[in-house]
């Protein structure tokens, strides 16, 4: 009779593990795929690699993202600027990620440099099949609401 327990108490604890490690990925699943109250995408001729990028939101908040240097390089520095007029920010972040394809962990949070801008360093990591369309995310964290704007852009291998 021991010998049928085995089995029966070896498969109970499989299904607790893959339990825990369901219930560990839905607490902190909003760390790598957070979710947004509002997203907003950037209007057409928006082009990151020549300027910086004008968005307006709904209630006429205006959010401005620049990448420098121009083109957006691969496996190189980039400075990053938010600037934020008519919205107060309790948190801003830049996702980096692949539009096809993915690419790890890839945020970096932006501090606040003066009232209403926001600064930080990132770095796009290389993709080794050349070409390749990324979005950067940018993530404005503001009371409740959470706003997302998606900014697409391509970079070649080597840039």
């Amino acid at each position: 009779m021991t010998q049928n327990r085995r089995p029966i108490l070896f498969d109970l604890t499989i299904v607790a593990v893959l339990a825990a490690i369901a219930a560990v990925g839905y607490r902190f699943s909003p760390l790598l795929m957070p979710k947004a109250d509002l997203t907003v995408t950037p209007p057409p001729g928006c082009d990151l690699h020549r300027q910086s990028c004008r968005v307006t939101l709904p209630g006429g908040s205006v959010i401005v993202l620049s990448i420098t240097p121009h083109p957006i390089p691969v496996v190189k520095p980039l400075q990053v600027n938010a600037t934020l007029s008519g919205l107060a920010a309790d948190k801003v972040e830049l996702d980096f990620s692949g539009a096809d394809m993915n690419m790890g962990y890839n945020r970096v949070t932006l501090q606040p440099s003066q009232p209403g801008r926001y600064a930080g360093q990132a770095m796009l990591p290389v993709c080794v099949t050349g070409r390749m369309e990324w979005v950067a995310t940018l993530m404005v964290a503001s009371g409740r609401e959470h706003i997302a704007i998606p900014f697409h852009f391509d970079a070649p291998i080597g840039s």
